[in-house]
C-alpha cells in the first residue's frame, strides 16, 4: 500500500495531525455524524460529488457500508486500529463499530459507495450467507485492490447506482446481487492493510463514545438513560470531568454536554419513528421526568415538536431545522 512521504507503513500518525482537507471546524477537529433514522433500505453515492469531510460516527448506525476508494488519502480509524487508506481499496464497516475519517489529501478523494440497512440484510438470506461465510465487516475490514478488481467493481457499484435510479420495484432484489459479487470479486488478489495503534488521547474519546453508545443504546422504560453530565462520564471511566472534556473536545471541536444532547436528540428522534411509545414513555427513556419538559427540550433543539416530527420524520423542512445551528458534515 502506498504511504506518505517519510512515512513507513504501519506506523500510527495522531488522529489529530491529519487534518489537510478544509473543513468547517476548526483544523483537528472531527464532526460527529448519524444517519441511522432516515427511511431507506439501499443506496449507493458518487464520493466525489457527494464531498468527503472528515467526521467521527459512533456507533449507533443500523447501515453497512461498502466504500471503494479509487483516488486520495485519508487516516481511518476503526475501533482502536488505524489504517492509512489510498487508492484502489475497500472497506467495509460494520454498523456497531465506531469509526472516524481524516482526510490526509488536498482535494476530495474519488469513488463510490454502498450502504444498505441491517434489515435489507434480514430480507436477503443470500447476502447475510455471504457475508458470513468470509468473515465481511468483521475480520475482513479493509482491502488492497488489483487495478483489475477495482475496475470491475467501480462498474458494478456504478451499474447499482444506475439500477437504484430506474426505481423499479425488483430494483432492491438486483441491487443485492451486485453486493454479492463486490464482494466475491474483492477477495480475488487482495492484500490487507497495514495498522497502527491508536494514540492514548484518542483512546480516551473512543471510550467515551461507547460508554455513551452503551448508555443511549439499551435504554428503556426499565432501564432509562441517567448519566447526563461530562462528570458521570469521567467518573465512569475514571478521569477528570475537565480533562476527558477537552480531549473529546480537541477531537470534535464539541464539548461533551453539546454531544450528550445531541445524542439525546437523536435516540429521542429514533424512539418517535421507530416506536408507537407515547411521549409519556419516551421522555422517561430518555430521562426527562414529565413530557411537557421532554416537548419543550425537543422543540428548542429540533424546531419542532415531538408529535410534529413523528408525522414527517425525514422531511427535508424538518431535517433544515434540525441542523441549522450545527456545522454539516458529510458521511464517507
Amino acid at each position: 500500500m502506498k504511504t506518505r512521504p517519510n512515512r513507513k507503513p504501519g506506523d500510527p500518525q495522531p488522529i489529530t495531525m491529519v487534518y489537510d482537507m478544509p473543513s468547517l471546524l476548526p483544523p483537528g477537529t472531527t464532526p460527529v455524524s448519524r444517519l441511522y433514522y432516515e427511511d431507506w433500505n439501499i443506496k449507493v453515492v458518487d464520493r466525489e460529488k457527494s464531498g468527503c469531510d472528515n467526521y467521527l460516527s459512533p456507533n449507533r448506525r443500523d447501515f453497512y457500508k461498502i466504500m471503494l476508494m479509487t483516488s486520495g488519502t485519508g487516516l481511518k480509524t476503526m475501533g482502536k486500529h488505524q489504517y492509512f487508506i489510498d487508492e484502489r481499496t475497500i472497506l467495509f464497516l460494520h454498523p456497531n463499530e465506531i469509526v472516524c475519517w481524516r482526510n490526509a489529501s488536498p482535494t476530495v478523494g474519488g469513488g463510490i459507495f454502498c450502504m444498505f440497512k441491517k434489515r435489507y440484510l434480514d430480507q436477503h438470506p443470500s447476502l447475510k450467507l455471504i457475508i458470513d461465510r468470509y468473515r465481511f465487516f468483521t475480520e475482513k475490514k479493509i482491502l488492497r485492490l488489483s487495478e483489475q478488481s477495482t475496475r470491475m467493481i467501480h462498474d458494478l457499484l456504478t451499474q447499482m447506482k444506475a439500477e437504484a435510479a430506474t426505481g423499479d420495484p425488483l430494483a432492491e432484489e438486483a441491487m443485492q446481487a451486485y453486493v454479492q459479487l463486490i464482494m466475491v470479486e474483492s477477495l480475488k488478489g487482495t492484500d490487507y492493510a497495514p495498522t497502527g495503534e491508536i494514540t492514548s488521547d484518542y483512546n480516551h474519546v473512543y471510550a467515551f463514545f461507547e460508554l455513551l453508545e452503551k448508555e443511549t443504546n439499551l435504554a428503556n422504560l426499565d432501564n432509562p438513560i441517567r448519566m447526563r453530565s461530562a462528570k458521570d462520564y469521567a467518573e465512569k471511566l475514571n478521569l477528570n470531568p475537565s480533562y476527558l472534556n477537552g480531549l473529546v473536545k480537541k477531537h470534535t471541536g464539541q464539548p461533551i454536554s453539546t454531544l450528550i444532547k445531541n445524542r439525546l436528540l437523536e435516540e429521542s428522534k429514533a424512539l418517535l419513528v421507530q416506536t408507537d411509545w407515547t411521549l409519556q414513555a419516551i421522555s422517561q427513556i430518555i430521562g426527562f421526568a414529565d413530557q411537557p419538559n421532554f416537548s419543550q427540550f425537543f422543540k428548542k433543539y429540533v424546531g419542532v415538536t415531538p408529535n410534529e416530527f413523528r408525522r414527517s420524520p425525514i422531511s427535508p423542512d424538518y431535517e433544515g431545522v434540525a441542523q441549522s445551528n450545527e456545522p454539516e458534515s458529510i458521511v464517507v
